[in-house]
């Protein structure tokens, strides 16, 4: 009962509580949080204390940035459970070796990142910042609220206490393991027939394409896309699919940091989180999120640097919400492309969104693409069309990929065509990608 009664209070709180005149009074408010948790997590962490020595908490912007190495590197003096590194990983392998992701460490929740960047993370979650997580969620992406009766289909690479945590009253929950066969999870899917489906879109496409082959027939009411990037591309086959907007909840290790409105914009979860904006390019509004979550206190996230590449919006929702509008997740800092100059030795920055845009401008008929950069001057492009014959699409791509390098003043990379080959699982989808480090 206490458990279900934190959801509740959570659930309201997000909904119907907390209410800001304008954006300088959200601000204010999250100013007064932040510094109470400051305070609270200088107390409880080893490594905050000494990394903050010597600032006062209302200074908390000068703090030290941190990042995954500096937060796998201190893990066990870092978080405030007195959980070590050593018995996270075993708890979180063997969860991810058995299947079995029930069982909770000291009454906490652990869980293993994907590790998209080269090296896997672990996340903390004590049990009253699960059961706010729950009523935020529930509250953020509930279509009808949390009374009415639904059934949620969550397709993810590994489960979790948390995400099971959503299984509250009316609503019922069912994990699909990524790593089943797709005509596995197809049958279970028929069988179920849920309302709201939380999925990566290269699964989501794969949905989208069993329903237009007759595999399957079902109506679901709300699609949530979760852990991957949505591309144009995937967002258009899917909400033509199913004939409604495709939601994203914007979850990682570091946090619930933004959900989608009724208007289908992207906010961060200004209510739970604060973000600094260390901007990559002030003309496209482009900068890299670094995160204060001031809802948890198990795993502090204080002043961390992600390696997300966001895009804000350049006009305010017509939703009227006070939180920041996000234009688009573009991809991670991993993934910008460099190429050489043509003019000198310097290199040329290339955005995911500028490459995406190349492929897709070059032919309506491209079903699925990746673009991997292999090195400074080779480029691997795989593909697949529609009607499944080439017909000039690979010269039509080598077209829109030159005229794009040259507006951007830079050396045209070797191109190599191969054929388009993903399937969902262990690894996420990244359609440009950078494979080796400048």
């Amino acid at each position: 009962m206490k458990r279900i009664r934190q959801v509740l209070t959570h659930y309201i709180l997000t909904k119907w509580g907390r209410r800001w005149k304008n954006r300088a009074a959200l601000e204010q408010w999250q100013e007064k949080r932040i510094r109470l948790h400051v305070d609270k997590v200088r107390q409880r962490s080893k490594f905050y204390r000494e990394l903050w020595a010597g600032i006062p908490s209302k200074d908390w912007r000068s703090f030290p940035v941190i990042g995954k190495p500096e937060m796998m590197g201190n893990f066990d003096q870092l978080n405030t459970a007195g959980i070590t590194k050593e018995q996270a990983f075993a708890e979180a392998y063997e969860a991810e070796n058995s299947r079995n992701f029930k069982p909770m460490l000291q009454g906490v929740t652990v869980g293993l990142s994907s590790g998209t960047s080269g090296n896997r993370g672990i996340f903390l979650v004590g049990e009253e910042e699960q059961a706010a997580w729950t009523g935020t969620v529930l509250a953020k992406l509930l279509p009808g609220g949390l009374w009415k009766r639904a059934s949620i289909a969550f397709f993810l690479r590994a489960n979790s206490n948390l995400y099971e945590s959503v299984k509250q009253g009316r609503l019922q929950f069912r994990y699909f393991d990524l790593l089943e066969p797709l005509p596995q999870l197809l049958t279970r899917m028929k069988e179920y027939q849920p309302d709201i489906w939380i999925a990566p879109p290269s699964m989501l496409r794969l949905l989208a394409e069993a329903q237009q082959s007759g595999d399957m027939n079902l109506h679901p009411r709300r699609i949530i896309a979760v852990a991957e990037v949505l591309d144009p591309l995937d967002r258009q086959q899917i909400e033509q699919t199913f004939r409604q907007k495709v939601h994203q909840a914007y979850q990682c290790t570091e946090g619930f940091l933004g959900a989608t409105c009724s208007h289908g914009t992207l906010h961060l979860n200004e209510d739970i989180v604060h973000i600094e904006k260390e901007m990559l390019d002030e003309k496209s509004r482009r900068f890299v999120p670094i995160v204060t979550d001031f809802s948890r206190s198990v795993q502090p996230i204080v002043r961390y640097r992600l390696n997300d590449i966001l895009t804000e919006a350049a006009e305010p929702c017509p939703c009227g919400s006070l939180f920041t509008a996000i234009e688009q997740i573009e991809g991670r800092c991993d993934d910008i492309l460099y190429l050489p100059h043509a003019a000198d030795s310097t290199h040329v920055t290339v955005f995911p969104d500028f490459v995406t845009r190349a492929v897709l401008t070059a032919s309506a008929d491209i079903e699925h693409y990746r673009v991997i950069q292999h090195s400074l001057t080779e480029l691997e492009i795989s593909y697949r069309t529609r009607s499944g014959t080439d017909q000039g699409t690979e010269q039509q791509i080598t077209a829109e990929l030159m005229r794009l390098f040259a507006r951007l003043s830079c050396n045209t990379p070797h191109l190599t065509f191969t054929a388009y080959s993903f399937v969902p699982g262990t690894v996420k989808l990244r359609r440009v990608e950078r494979g080796w480090k400048p």
